[in-house]
This record gives structure tokens, C-alpha cells and sequence, in this order.
């Protein structure tokens, strides 16, 4: 079968919301098993934190640094209702974001024709200036102005879920 490269970390599992939350480990390693089980995931590449020069390509300097200052040494900060930090979440989001950043570039430098970024926290809720629907950082966005930055005039967002578009 044909193989899709695969950006994730294994340190993505590290953002821990707590127990009944639906945004859990088990997300990321459901998305990577069914890959596996339909033939799709012998090429998992290992994602690099984002950049903060990259992440500031959405996001405000003030806000990206006061979140990468706001990781607890032990248990959880609520940012809103849906969205937590954990002392692992961090580190998680800049890998999410990483992942996406990292599929763009290597498509835009043309080793890969497509890519996959397997992630989590998810990044396709938070807005500029504030954590959303489980979102750190909008690495979906960040990701399109890395591409935009790559020479991809035209970027493609394809968002299905309940919140439709937020934050990207």
C-alpha cells in the first residue's frame, strides 16, 4: 500500500486534561492505529517543536510567550471550560504545531507530494490571543502562513467540526 508520511511525537501523549476529558491520549493513539490498520502509517516522522517566530505568525509575541511561561511544574490550569493545561501540554502543543509546520515545509520543498500531521492538542480552535475548544496555539493556521511564507499562494482549510472555522 502506499505509505503517507506522518508527522506526531510520542510526547504529544504527555498533554494530560484530565480524567473524562474528551480530548485524551487515546485520541492521538486512535488516529495513529486506525492509520495503521489500514495500511498507512509505516512512515512516522518525528515533529520538532514550532518556532516561536513561526508561531507568532498568528499569534501575538505577548501571547505566545505567555503561554510557553504558563506550563504547571504539576497539575492543571483551566484556560477556559474546555481547555487545560497540563505540565505536559506545552510541550505537546508546540509539537502539534511542529507536526503541521514540518508536513508544510517538507511538501513545500518537494520530498513529499502529501502529508499527514497526527497531533494533539489539537490546533485548529484557538484563537489569535486566547486558548479555545481545547486549542493551545492554531497550528492549522500557523501551518497555512507557513505555507503562504513557502510560496503557496493558495491555502485550503477544510474544518468539520461543531465550531466551523474558529481560529484559523
Amino acid at each position: 500500500m502506499n505509505q503517507l508520511p506522518i508527522f506526531t511525537h510520542p510526547s504529544m501523549l504527555s498533554h494530560a486534561p484530565g480524567a473524562g476529558h474528551p480530548e485524551s491520549p487515546e485520541r492521538l493513539k486512535a488516529v495513529l492505529d486506525a492509520l495503521a490498520d489500514a495500511g498507512l502509517a509505516g512512515d512516522r516522522r518525528a515533529a520538532t517543536p514550532a518556532e516561536v517566530a513561526d508561531l507568532e505568525r498568528v499569534h501575538p509575541a505577548a501571547y505566545v510567550a505567555r503561554l510557553l511561561d504558563a506550563s504547571p511544574v504539576e497539575g492543571m490550569i483551566p484556560l477556559d471550560a474546555d481547555t487545560v493545561l497540563s505540565p505536559g501540554s506545552v510541550p505537546a502543543a508546540r509539537l502539534a504545531a511542529g507536526a503541521a509546520i514540518d508536513a508544510v515545509r517538507a511538501v513545500a520543498r518537494g520530498e513529499m507530494n502529501r502529508a499527514f500531521a497526527a497531533v494533539r492538542p489539537p490546533g485548529h480552535h484557538a484563537e489569535p490571543d486566547r486558548a479555545m475548544g481545547f486549542c493551545l496555539f492554531s497550528s492549522v493556521a500557523v501551518a497555512a502562513r507557513v505555507a503562504q511564507s513557502q510560496g503557496m499562494a493558495r491555502v485550503a482549510v477544510v474544518d468539520f467540526d461543531v465550531h466551523h472555522g474558529n481560529g484559523t
